[in-house]
């Protein structure tokens, strides 16, 4: 590194705003072949992991297990409803809440998505340790940046 980034504020590769752009985009580009065949998009496969693991939710609580908002939440349900995957449906506890179920065959792509955590650590080629290591310093930043 110069000099000048040493001491500059501003200097694009010590931002960790930039830092994390770009580990964002090439992981998720690492997820995008292994996806295709399922037919999801990374932020689809995220809907999957949770649902796989606490379905059936609200839509309120699908929201806020993903941290994402309702309206960016909604075409991706709609999505993975018209491929099969969950259905929407009013809670008959409460007609305002939106239910959302796992299909047969969204049940059943758990077994082929099992495959994809262990293919991603792998084109990573990083040790899991590093890796757990830096999934605990990101939980870490989630936290302070809230």
């Amino acid at each position: 590194m110069s000099e000048l980034t040493d001491t500059d504020p501003l200097a694009l590769e010590q931002q960790v705003c930039f830092a994390l752009s770009v580990a964002a985009r090439s992981v998720v580009a690492i997820y995008r072949p292994l996806l295709e065949p399922m037919g999801l998009t990374h932020p689809q496969y995220l809907v999957m992991l949770a649902l796989w693991q606490h379905a059936p939710l609200s839509v309120r609580d699908l929201s806020r297990l993903l941290q994402l908002d309702p309206g960016t939440l909604s075409p991706l349900l709609k999505r993975l409803e018209a491929i099969g995957y969950l259905r929407r449906q009013r809670d008959p506890a409460d007609e305002r809440s939106l239910a959302i179920t796992l299909t047969g065959s969204g049940r059943a792509l758990r077994d082929r998505a099992e495959q994809i955590p262990p293919a991603v650590v792998s084109r990573l080629g990083m040790p899991i340790e590093d890796l757990q290591r830096l999934h605990a310093s990101l939980t870490q930043v989630i936290a302070a940046a809230r």
